[in-house]
């Protein structure tokens, strides 16, 4: 089904969904991972319609599943005529560094807050969190160590360091800020540094 595709990560606590921030991804991940391109996500807009419908998504999901305790990265498709489409759940925090997204927007780090959790039980109550927005974009880069200080707006918070790769966190309490700036380093990774590499080979018996 083609259509937008959104992550909402979470914390269970005896059954119930106790944290949940809802993202939209740029282009599709399995795209990006078998066609190249830029990973991006964004945080939704709190209070908007697609945020609710996500979140309240998500609590079904997760119930149905029969989620008891612990961390979640759940995806679903929204298609051509508005309605969300469940696509995978997961019982652990999401991978592709959006764990910095969503410590960078909300301040909670995902896998501290699931190992209080565990050891905290009942007796846990999930901290107070900032309602900031953010922003990723991780790519393959052509230079060995790419130089991010380029991406010089006050908004970034994080550049991360590695070999063959590009990757920044943003953050501002504006939304519109935060998308305007996905749209310009969206083109510019693409344009200065962006490289791919062929997609995993399919496994043989």
């Amino acid at each position: 089904m083609p259509g937008r595709v959104y992550h909402v990560d979470s914390i269970v606590n005896d059954r119930q969904v106790v944290f949940a921030l809802a993202s939209r991804y740029g282009a599709p991940p399995l795209a990006v991972m078998h066609g190249g391109g830029v990973f991006s996500t964004v945080v939704c807009e709190h209070g908007s319609a697609e945020e609710r419908a996500l979140v309240a998504a998500n609590e079904k999901v997760l119930r149905a599943m029969g989620h008891v305790r612990g961390a979640s990265h759940t995806e679903f498709i929204q298609a051509a005529d508005g309605t969300f489409h469940f696509l995978e759940t997961s019982a652990r925090v999401g991978g592709a560094n959006i764990m910095d997204l969503i410590e960078t927007a909300t301040g909670l780090n995902l896998w501290r807050e699931w190992a209080k959790v565990e050891t905290q039980e009942s007796a846990y109550r999930v901290p107070l969190w900032r309602r900031d927005y953010a922003g990723l974009i991780m790519s393959l880069a052509r230079q060995e160590w790419p130089d991010l200080s380029v991406f010089a707006d006050p908004e970034v918070v994080i550049r991360h360091r590695k070999r063959h790769h590009v990757g920044l966190v943003w953050r501002s309490p504006s939304f519109a800020r935060v998308e305007q700036l996905q749209a310009d380093y969206l083109a510019r990774v693409q344009r200065d540094f962006h490289a791919s590499a062929p997609p995993p080979a399919k496994a043989t018996d």
